[in-house]
């Protein structure tokens, strides 16, 4: 139960950390990313007091032998660049280039009733579930094999 209500007061924190920071306005978000034109920088001190913030946790986390309230660390297996990985993120970037949402943003906006970030929660949804569905069709890793035989 502990593990539910601290999850439950870290995403009210960071939902208010995202609505603090304007990342729930999609015109802040590509005002920030039109570097030619209507470009404002303060989303990147958002990101710099992130980044900030995440390296002092991480140190001061991996001075701990587990976390507080689990019994080991649980960190990522995969530690490849694959074409899942590669494809993901420019598919996130491209679409956060596109609409000024990514999904945590989106997330908490939806608490603001905006058809926009309910279009763009349902259109997330439904791209996990079809990724999901034909995921295992999709090559994992390109090799110089691979490529040779096309």
């Amino acid at each position: 139960m502990a593990k539910i209500i601290v999850g439950f007061v870290c995403g009210l924190i960071f939902g208010l950390g995202l609505v603090i920071a304007q990342m729930t306005n999609p015109e802040k978000v590509l005002n920030f990313l039109d570097f030619a034109g209507t470009w404002d920088a303060s989303l990147g001190f958002v990101m710099a007091g992130a980044v900030i913030t995440t390296a002092i946790g991480y140190r001061l986390a991996w001075r701990a032998k587990a976390p507080l309230l689990d019994d080991s660390f649980h960190l990522p297996q995969k530690t490849r660049v694959d074409t899942r990985l590669v494809g993901g993120a420019a598919l996130f970037g491209i679409g956060w280039g596109l609409v000024g949402f990514c999904p945590g943003p989106a997330l908490t906006a939806l608490s603001f009733g905006g058809w926009e970030a309910a279009l763009f929660v349902v259109a997330m949804v439904a791209g996990m579930l079809l990724f999901d569905r034909f995921s295992t069709r999709i090559p994992l890793t390109i090799s110089a094999t691979s490529l040779r035989a096309r």
